[in-house]
């Protein structure tokens, strides 16, 4: 395999990195970076800050229309093969899952994008978070390939 990218993984490349600093910086401005911010947000029976329901509702508003032109498409407008998730079940996996991010945002004011845009500015909430968030990779990693070897003795 040749060690060097053609044009279409360069341009694919740039597109990433390109669209990666516009979510960072989205994530600035919005304020979803700031976890005390985030932590206004989700005290609804103190200082409510209502401001983020407005940019999770653009969020939202945005990845609906894109994922439904995505459906549509066999590639990307760059040529490369659409990738969408192909699950679909609500099973107790992703219930568990969802509630241990949920209860994990509510304590530290942050989530993984913001945690990498804190890591960027040199923070060490962000440096901190994405160690715990690695270190949670791995040990779910572990537990999958023990689970794994497990079921098939």
């Amino acid at each position: 395999m040749d060690a060097k990218m053609n044009n279409k993984e360069m341009l694919a490349a740039l597109a990433a990195g390109v669209a990666g600093l516009l979510f960072g910086l989205g994530l600035i401005v919005s304020g979803m970076a700031d976890p005390a911010k985030v932590l206004g947000f989700l005290d609804l029976a103190g200082a409510w800050d209502p401001s983020l329901a407005f940019v999770m509702g653009g969020a939202i508003g945005v990845g609906v229309i894109a994922f439904a032109r995505a459906r549509k498409m066999q590639q990307s407008l760059l040529g490369q093969p659409m990738q969408l998730p192909a699950a679909t079940r609500i099973d107790r996996r992703l219930i568990l899952g969802s509630l241990l991010f949920g209860v994990g945002w509510g304590i530290a004011g942050i989530c993984p994008g913001p945690a990498l845009v804190l890591l960027g500015e040199g923070e060490r909430k962000g440096m901190a978070f994405v160690v715990a968030m690695l270190a949670g990779m791995v040990l779910f990693r572990w537990l999958e390939s023990r689970s794994r070897h497990g079921s098939q003795s």
